[in-house]
């Protein structure tokens, strides 16, 4: 019996003498397998691209360092444009003699203005000099602070202990710049005496008026059964 050249690769046939389940060739299978490298190859090489871009995003954070004066003998500079201690302008000294000058004062010759030419030189106090900076500095930093908005809970039976409780919390808010959300909440036929909830959230804004000079920023608003306001220090 002669077995036809096709039969080691064929698994059977269908009722109409047509092939199904061949199995395929081995150069496809090769092509196949290479396809699926390169496919990998490119899986990678799209993954290490992200993570490159995303590190290039990375911020660094530059710490702003205070400005550096150079005093006295630190000022290398054989001549100095003066300023005295009164404010008034010199002109153009010889740096030694400007600095024994600050000395007679008991002060000090500070660098104000390094890249002009001559120098500007000022004849000052330089420690107090550093503590208005810092001042200013610290002064600035708390201008920048974020003003938080707290909250306090009132109610329509709430007792003289809770109401003094509640009023030295927002006393304390308000001592350290923040905003108050006063709430009232009124629940079942509470909601009917929405005049009386009115009334106690402004009785209790006059109460804080009385310490601390406080301003209204948004009138009472009313959702469903909940009342607010809120409140800053004046």
């Amino acid at each position: 019996m002669t077995v036809p050249p096709t039969a080691g690769r064929q698994r059977g046939k269908n009722p109409y003498g047509e092939r199904s389940d061949e199995i395929p060739p081995i150069s496809t299978k090769i092509k196949s397998a290479k396809f699926k490298h390169t496919v990998l190859q490119y899986r990678f090489l799209i993954a290490k691209t992200l993570r490159i871009s995303r590190r290039r995003f990375y911020r660094r954070v530059i710490k702003v360092e205070p400005q550096r004066y150079r005093v006295n003998e630190w000022i290398r500079v054989p001549e100095v444009r003066l300023i005295d201690e009164t404010g008034a302008h010199v002109g153009v000294v010889p740096t030694a003699q400007a600095i024994a000058r600050a000395r007679e004062h008991e002060l000090d010759l500070v660098e104000v203005q390094p890249l002009a030419n001559p120098p500007v030189a000022k004849i000052l106090s330089f420690s107090k000099l550093k503590y208005e900076e810092d001042k200013e500095r610290k002064r600035e930093k708390a201008r920048q602070k974020k003003v938080e908005i707290k909250g306090v809970r009132l109610s329509l039976r709430i007792g003289q202990h809770d109401r003094e409780v509640r009023l030295t919390q927002a006393q304390q808010f308000l001592g350290n710049d923040d905003k108050v959300r006063i709430e009232l909440i009124l629940r079942g036929r509470e909601r009917q005496h929405k005049d009386l909830a009115e009334k106690i959230i402004q009785d209790f804004i006059s109460t804080i008026h009385q310490t601390i000079p406080v301003k209204v920023e948004q009138g009472i608003s009313a959702q469903g059964g909940k009342l607010s306001t809120i409140i800053a220090k004046e």
